[in-house]
Formats: C-alpha cells, structure tokens, sequence
C-alpha cells in the first residue's frame, strides 16, 4: 500500500526535472564527503590516527590543497561562457 502511494506521489513525469539536479547535488556531495574522509589529513578516522594527536604533515596537506582540478583550473581565465563576455565588453562598433 505504501509503495503504490510513493508511486502515485512520486513516479510522475512532472518530478523528473526535479530528480535530476537533486541526484546531481547528491552526488557530488557523496563525491567530496568520501574525498575528505579517505584523503583529508586533518581528518582521522581509525583510532590509532586519532590518539596521534596533531601532526605537521606539511607536504599532506600541500598535495591535498592542490588537487588535479586545481591544477587543471589554474591558468584558465575566470569566466563561464567566454563568448558572451567577450560579446558584451568588447563590443565592435
């Protein structure tokens, strides 16, 4: 009975262009939650790591903060669409 009212409520072609961005958000927030926990050195999970205390891992915490996409961004200029910017401030007369 309770699944054919989640159906009912739910499963409906009106709802997916809502489904879409929520499985989006979701799972790019599973993305960084599983990131921070597997490579974050500030974050121990073991108990061993915990009774550690604070460590100076430097050069951890350098790899972490520079990660691929940071990389890959860096030398990029700082906009979405170039072609629409460029359109609107270099307007040719």
């Amino acid at each position: 009975m309770a699944s054919s009212n989640f159906r009912k409520r739910w499963v409906r072609p009106e709802v997916y262009p809502l489904l879409v961005p929520m499985v989006t958000v979701v799972g790019l927030v599973s993305m960084q939650l599983i990131r921070n926990i597997t490579t974050n050195p500030e974050v121990r999970v073991t108990k061993e790591n915990r009774a550690a205390g604070i460590l100076e891992n430097f050069e951890e915490g350098e790899k972490y903060a520079e990660h691929r996409f940071r990389k890959f961004i860096r030398d990029r200029r700082p906009e979405i669409m170039p072609s629409v910017n460029n359109f609107f401030t270099d307007p040719k007369f």
